[in-house]
């Protein structure tokens, strides 16, 4: 029987809290909030890894 040597890591995060995270070698990421509510967030990956992201908003006058 072949053995692995397996790592199992959690972290709790608030279901709450509206957001948007990503897992880097084993670290998780919470990408910012757009500042005026008003956006999109894209992540970018190279080599199968994230690496960053944009982030886009929009700020509206009322």
């Amino acid at each position: 029987m072949k053995e692995t040597s397996e790592i199992k890591m959690t972290q709790e995060i608030d279901l709450m809290e509206n957001a948007t995270y990503y897992v880097k070698d084993g670290v998780l990421e919470k990408v910012d909030s757009p500042p005026y509510g008003h956006g999109s967030q894209t992540i970018v990956w190279q080599h199968g890894k994230p690496v960053g992201f944009d982030m886009h908003y929009t700020k509206r006058s009322r």
